[in-house]
């Protein structure tokens, strides 16, 4: 069935639960709420998916009607950015400097080399090489509101633009639902307000990747769930998986990385930026996140 509105999302009823489901930010996304009338579970929907929309509108660097191609076309010219990219920008510095450069946003120019589409394509190292000199976070200058890079850069916020929409729709939809329980899925990124009423905590499952194939089932009653993972992204030549999470520095896959890292935390973005830093880690990943004092899974 199906909203009678503008971009509309999917909607069906699940047991006590009404389940809406749309695309954004290339994943597909999910929101569901516990109430009894279809009509409550159309506006909170509604309000949910105006808000990923929006944030993908805002925050994408594929579209060419915002501030983040405006900064990446800006030939070097300082950009003067709003309060929520400038919030983005503090918080992409500050995951910089604690993972001592591994975690930067401007190192999505090396997709130009690398295409992870499960295929034995790798690029040549001359291809990678020459893309690296527009790698380098420290080369941004960033002074509340003015933001600049060198001509040649740019920046890519999909590391953390998923996480933070995840965040900001649960905050709408707590305030809007005067608390219902409500859980957010954003192409398997979840946080969810409470427990539902009707069981003592959400079921989620973490796709099973790896050797032994065994899926995992987590009990959530109140926080986020994100996992990093190349299950789905990565290419395999001569027998060697490469995997799609970049060492900035060097502009190839991390090396030894698990397949799949899923980090519990009190916000999607918490969560997410350390699991995250623990597939840069690669080999230690699982030595990174017991000093995080985490609850945390890796596949292997």
């Amino acid at each position: 069935m199906v909203l009678n509105k503008p971009n509309s999302a999917q909607l069906r009823q699940q047991g006590k639960f009404w389940v809406g489901a749309f695309r954004a930010m290339a994943s597909p996304c999910e929101i569901h709420v516990e109430v009894p009338k279809r009509a409550q579970a159309e506006q909170l929907v509604q309000l949910a998916m105006a808000e990923a929309l929006r944030i993908e509108q805002a925050l994408s660097r594929y579209r060419e009607d915002n501030l983040v191609w405006k900064i990446n076309n800006s030939q070097g010219q300082a950009v003067e950015v709003d309060i929520e990219l400038g919030g983005m920008l503090d918080f992409a510095d500050t995951c910089f400097d604690i993972s001592d450069g591994l975690f930067d946003i401007t190192s999505g120019v090396l997709r130009k080399a690398w295409n992870f589409d499960g295929s034995a394509n790798l690029p040549l190292a001359e291809e990678v090489d020459v893309l690296l000199p527009y790698v380098g976070w420290r080369k941004a200058k960033w002074r509340a509101p003015f933001f600049s890079l060198p001509q040649g850069m740019q920046i890519d916020l999909g590391g953390i633009g998923k996480e933070y929409a995840v965040d900001r729709c649960i905050e709408i939809l707590d305030a809007a639902s005067k608390g219902t329980p409500c859980l957010v899925n954003f192409g398997g990124d979840l946080h969810t307000n409470k427990a539902p009423r009707s069981k003592s905590s959400w079921q989620v499952g973490i796709e099973a990747t790896g050797v032994a194939r065994t899926s995992t089932a987590i009990e959530l009653q109140k926080g986020a769930i994100t996992t990093s993972g190349d299950a789905h992204r990565y290419l395999l030549k001569d027998g060697i998986r490469y995997g799609h999470v970049l060492n900035p520095r060097t502009g190839w896959p991390v090396e030894g990385a698990p397949k799949s890292v899923t980090v519990a935390g009190d916000s999607c973005l918490q969560a997410g930026i350390l699991s995250t830093l623990a597939a840069l880690n690669g080999a230690d990943a699982e030595r990174f996140l017991n000093e995080q004092e985490v609850r945390f899974w890796c596949q292997w």
